[in-house]
């Protein structure tokens, strides 16, 4: 690492410092290479030509640190991302999960929404959705806002319904959404059963007991300590036997909580707890 870089590492985590000090938001426990890029594009947006005027900037105006969130955290998503590993759940979880009087599921760090309406959706097909409870958490009031609306670009669309083909949709994804001039709008029966709230893994606790917990692609901006604490949160969470889906570069392997897991669906990153 050349000293520049170093440098400026110094920087980031200065920012985050000041950031958990001046909001109690915590992000120091992210992986700093992570947010090199991020932090940069900020600079560019908010026309700072050093991370220290930024930092000035976003301390002094909560507006600017409202904007700033959207680069503290990832918002990159679509519907049935990973097909295989919904086909795994339609196959491994939700004939379980139908053994249950009713059920709750858990999307931690939601981002915008897609894959919240993707469990939905598999989970209406799969005849579970009138008696499930989706807890959709992110720490972005604003991402929590677009998930809410359920309200995604038309462009988009033709690559979430091949996704949602290949994750094993039993009809078409036009069946969940009407178009709305540039953009198309998602069923508002399919939302009755969603809970969209704010929650860290940096800070918070467990706030349910649930049967699914879905975190995916989340954990790999998190060094480990952290990590470590958001799956002690999810095995807190869990039920007995309960489920815990990550994304598919995301492992429980080397974690401090491995022993408490056993793989259900291991290329999909599925896991039950002992």
């Amino acid at each position: 690492m050349d000293d520049e870089t170093a440098l400026f590492d110094i920087e980031v985590r200065l920012m985050l410092e000041a950031v958990y000090l001046r909001y109690q938001h915590d992000f120091r426990d992210y992986a700093v290479t992570s947010l090199r890029r991020r932090m940069r594009q900020a600079m560019t947006r908010f026309h700072c030509d050093r991370l220290a005027q930024l930092q000035d900037r976003v301390l002094r105006e909560p507006e600017v640190f409202a904007q700033m969130l959207q680069y503290f955290t990832v918002q990159v998503s679509e519907f049935f991302r990973d097909p295989a590993y919904f086909r795994a759940l339609r196959r491994e979880v939700a004939p379980l999960l139908a053994t249950y009087p009713s059920v709750k599921v858990w999307v931690a760090g939601c981002s915008s929404g897609e894959e919240v309406w993707s469990l939905a959706i598999l989970l209406q097909e799969e005849g579970l959705l009138e008696r499930t409870i989706i807890y959709a958490t992110d720490i972005n009031p604003d991402a929590l806002r677009k998930a809410e609306a359920g309200v995604y670009p038309l462009e988009r669309v033709a690559l979430f319904s091949r996704n949602y083909l290949q994750a094993g949709g039993t009809g078409s994804l036009s069946d969940y959404y009407v178009g709305a001039y540039d953009n198309v709008v998602f069923d508002r029966r399919l939302k009755r059963n969603i809970v969209f709230a704010d929650h860290s893994l940096a800070t918070d606790t467990v706030f349910s007991e649930v049967h699914l917990v879905s975190c995916r692609n989340v954990l790999i901006y998190f060094n480990r300590e952290l990590q470590d604490r958001a799956i002690a949160l999810f095995r807190d969470a869990l039920v007995h036997r309960g489920f815990l889906g990550l994304g598919n570069k995301e492992t429980l392997q080397f974690g401090t909580h491995a022993a408490a897991f056993e793989p259900v669906e291991l290329p999909q990153r599925i896991y039950r707890r002992l």
